[in-house]
């Protein structure tokens, strides 16, 4: 008989499209994805760290530097990683409102079905116009424009969007980021909130614990992650 877990393994990651943190954890993702193929399944949902970059940035940030401020502390976060870039211009002339709109998109591409890959895809697209190509994509037109020329058909997300069903999908997400009281992006979260590992969390630990969890332990044997 077969040890191998009869359903995936369900990781549940929150972020922001507008985090940095996030922007360089997609690379991790796509690793988990390959390491454990079939018995791993990505669920993306959006938690709510850049809804209002005035407030966040610019009267959050006041006492430090306000935008400019901001804008220095995301470069030394972005020289950390040598796969990501970041343009000159992110935060000090690009300022996107809200990271809600991009996040409506998002969720408006699952509704109408778009998978994983996909799904991924449009958000490394979305946080690479953004971090590298200083893209203000909090515009509806930037979105579209970059997604389009990512290959990425909109036609059925813009009818979940003119439908309703993306505001109610990022509706849930909002509230269930609340409920399992994620503290920011980007969370991981793996079933029964018995893993809930948040920010810049290294792919080893990351591995370690989705490792652990498809051993699947017997009842009362404990855990060693």
């Amino acid at each position: 008989m077969s040890d191998e877990p009869k359903e995936p393994l369900e990781l549940t990651y929150y972020s922001d499209v507008l985090c940095v943190f996030a922007y360089a954890s997609e690379v991790k993702l796509k690793a988990l994805q390959e390491a454990h193929g079939r018995h791993l399944k990505i669920t993306r949902r959006i938690c709510d760290s850049f809804g209002d970059t005035a407030k966040k940035i610019g009267e959050g940030w006041r006492e430090k530097g306000g935008w400019e401020g901001y804008a220095d502390h995301v470069s030394e976060i972005a020289d950390r990683f040598d796969h990501i870039a970041l343009h000159g211009d992110v935060w000090r002339k690009v300022r996107p409102a809200s990271s809600y709109s991009a996040h409506l998109l998002l969720k408006a591409l699952e509704v109408a079905g778009a998978d994983e890959q996909r799904l991924g895809n449009a958000a490394w697209a979305l946080r690479e116009a953004f971090f590298a190509g200083a893209a203000d994509i909090g515009r509806w037109d930037v979105q579209r424009d970059v997604l389009r020329n990512a290959g990425i058909q909109l036609d059925a997300a813009e009818a979940a969007i003119g439908d309703g069903r993306a505001f109610a999908a990022l509706a849930a997400d909002l509230t269930a980021a609340e409920e399992q009281k994620i503290e920011g992006s980007p969370s991981f979260v793996l079933p029964d909130d018995r893993q809930k590992l948040y920010g810049d969390v290294g792919f080893r630990i990351l591995d370690t614990n989705v490792r652990e969890r498809l051993r699947r332990p017997e009842a009362g044997e404990p855990a060693w992650c």
